[in-house]
């Protein structure tokens, strides 16, 4: 009987936490982010300019969400830019979903704001992999701002005027309008608009809210559950980006079978290791060859970036990383906050926000809707309130792209006159080769950052302020 008391005082404490993580999280008040036009902006290595043709015009800024730019360049780069950020995949907190693992939660408002940044790098890596960077998606101009209604509620009414719309058969089955817009090309471009499509779907499908999802938030937290973290635990940039290697070498769907990922080792990654990730061999006896550049590798980089502070000397870098197109961006945050960081203008961040609760989207079904996993709404952030703890993604396609990145990453991270230590550094060979884990159980080869039971001290890979 004292069981059955406590389980019913717990799944009362559920309920109200998650009846106050919807009204706080759930409320989205309208606001524009205003850009200058005198300066580029960065989006994951894409670079926009927003100033106009005529140099003599008054206007130093503008808003991505209302802008009045003459049809000139600047437009132009204006609604380019708009474009490519609604393109990008959001993935922010939701309700109603099925009871993670090893709890009774039916929602991640309040804590889930890492493991869902971290899904949003995790796209954005499958985005490089299948569509690659020019990719756009045709409906992401269509996207209505965030208004004074809650999101939930906006996104609970298209979803039901587009079942309603298929129901009549007022829309077509296939994925856009410009599928089948007037004086559009041949099959051939059709089938390859299709295509993209499919693949954007599947890609959003295998990041969805339920047990059945390959890389979704029920697969994080049950990988989590390994490493000592529960549903309701807050998750630091170092600990996302362990459990999202795990998601990926231990996805089932074949579609993920050409991808794997690495992550680093005391901010060093080694290229042996990351080369063996991109080689997989052939099941055939011991006579098996390897299969060079059979696979793509997600790099991840947990840093730091300063003590308490980020520290000023690394804006740069910072700046550097976010302007390559192989890049991924950087999860990490603010006080209190955990976001994606995506681009930057000047001396201001931009970044994706997790924190708005929307309502749980069932992709297992056909033709979910889309919107909600696009923000049409980009934020920014000074650098000086980025927090210090971060991880950095790179995608690599093959052995010779990883050649590539990490030639350039290396001028990229040559000390400063003021800052002697580089973020992160490249090293020949395997890990293995300096010895790194000879005393470390197989358990902490596994996970590095599962904290010593008798030590109190927290580990600085697992630290950040939410």
């Amino acid at each position: 009987m004292e069981n059955k008391g406590t389980d019913e005082v717990e799944k009362l404490k559920t309920k109200f936490l998650s009846a106050w993580h919807n009204v706080k999280y759930s409320w989205a008040l309208k606001s524009k982010t205003y850009f200058s036009r005198n300066s580029p902006v960065f989006l994951l290595g894409k670079c926009y300019h927003f100033k106009a043709d005529d140099e003599d015009s008054p206007t130093e800024s503008c808003s991505t969400e209302v802008c009045d730019a003459p049809p000139a360049t600047g437009g132009d780069d204006v609604e380019a830019f708009r474009r490519d950020f609604a393109s990008r995949v959001w993935l922010t907190y939701r309700e109603e979903f099925p009871a993670l693992p090893g709890s009774s939660l039916t929602s991640d408002c309040g804590w889930g704001c890492m493991l869902r940044a971290g899904q949003m790098m995790l796209a954005q890596a499958l985005i490089l992999h299948f569509l690659g960077r020019d990719w756009t998606w045709s409906e992401a101009l269509a996207l209505q701002p965030l208004d004074t209604e809650t999101w939930t509620t906006s996104a609970a009414k298209r979803l039901v005027a587009s079942l309603e719309a298929s129901l009549q058969g007022e829309r077509p089955s296939d994925p856009g309008p410009m599928l089948h817009a007037p004086g559009a090309p041949g099959r051939a471009e059709e089938a390859d608009i299709h295509q993209r499509e499919v693949y954007h779907r599947t890609l959003v499908s295998w990041l969805g809210d339920s047990p059945q999802a390959q890389l979704g938030v029920h697969r994080l937290v049950e990988l989590g559950l390994v490493s000592g973290k529960r549903a309701g635990d807050w998750y630091g940039p170092a600990v996302v980006a362990h459990i999202l290697r795990k998601a990926v070498e231990e996805a089932t769907d074949p579609g993920l079978s050409g991808i794997t990922a690495y992550v680093s080792q005391d901010c060093t990654v080694y290229s042996a290791d990351v080369i063996d990730s991109h080689q997989s061999c052939v099941t055939g006896g011991a006579d098996a060859l390897p299969l060079t550049d059979s696979r793509a590798v997600i790099i991840f980089i947990p840093v730091r970036l300063g003590g308490e502070k980020t520290n000023p000397e690394y804006f740069s870098f910072v700046k550097s990383i976010l302007s390559l197109e192989y890049c991924i961006g950087i999860i990490g945050g603010k006080p209190k906050q955990a976001c994606y960081f995506v681009g930057f203008q000047d001396d201001s961040l931009i970044y994706m926000d997790p924190h708005y609760c929307q309502s749980f989207v069932d992709v297992s079904t056909n033709h979910f809707p889309l919107q909600s996993y696009h923000c049409p709404s980009p934020k920014k952030m000074p650098f000086s309130k980025m927090d210090p703890s971060c991880t950095i993604g790179f995608y690599s396609r093959s052995v010779q792209d990883y050649q590539t990145i990490s030639h350039e990453l290396s001028k990229v991270l040559l000390p400063s006159a003021n800052e002697k230590y580089p973020a992160f550094t490249f090293m020949q060979g395997h890990g293995r080769d300096y010895n790194l884990s000879a005393e470390l159980t197989p358990e902490k080869r596994e996970w590095p950052f599962i904290r010593d039971p008798q030590s109190s001290a927290a580990t600085a890979g697992d630290f950040v302020l939410l």
